[in-house]
């Protein structure tokens, strides 16, 4: 069985960046957030929860109203709470069943909330891409053109950025002081060899 590995890490910290060079190296990798839109428009089961959760104008013509939904559920921890114990077990079970379906020696899942969601249930090992709260800050406003203080107002509602990454088994830094090309081979390595013994165990 493919081995599954999740990468997390905060806002800004580069974890999608990571998992594309995972993907150059033949690496297949389910993304999260992008799934989670994709259930959100096309599945039946959800699409019924949510509209019963946030009204009917959660959707238009179908699609989701996500200014709507982002209005309701930003600055209301016990809303979002709502919407992600609705969106998580049905993204963490996409994932499940994608994990399932991959042949390669091992396996991505990208999501920023591995270890809130629960998510890391479900993986063998989970890599943490750290960069400094600053240099989050740095890239987010200048990536999204938006104001410090929404971004701040996103990291607050994740995981402590340190604590994250002592929950996790590897670590990469993406601080622009050690390059992160090489520490994805380094690891890409790793894993190859964590796959082979795992094969070795299984059969």
């Amino acid at each position: 069985m493919t081995l599954r590995i999740g990468i997390t890490g905060g806002i800004g910290s580069g974890k999608s960046t990571a998992a594309r060079i995972f993907e150059i190296l033949g690496i297949p990798v389910f993304y999260a957030d992008e799934a989670a839109k994709k259930l959100m428009n096309e599945n039946v089961t959800l699409k019924e929860k949510v509209r019963g959760a946030f009204g009917q104008d959660s959707y238009i013509n179908g699609e989701l109203n996500r200014p709507y939904i982002s209005g309701i559920v930003f600055n209301n921890p016990a809303k979002l709470y709502l919407l992600n114990s609705i969106v998580h077990p049905a993204t963490i079970a996409d994932a499940e069943q994608w994990m399932q379906r991959q042949t390669s020696p091992y396996a991505i899942k990208e999501a920023a909330l591995i270890f809130e969601s629960g998510a890391e249930k479900f993986l063998d090992k989970v890599i943490g891409v750290y960069a400094s709260e600053a240099l989050r800050m740095q890239r987010v406003v200048q990536r999204d053109g938006i104001a410090e203080t929404e971004v701040s107002a996103r990291m607050n509602k994740q995981m402590d950025e340190d604590k994250k990454m002592k929950l996790c088994d590897y670590i990469i830094f993406n601080d622009e002081q050690e390059l992160l090309i090489p520490q994805v081979l380094r690891l890409h390595e790793i894993l190859l060899e964590e796959a082979a013994k795992k094969l070795t165990v299984e059969s």
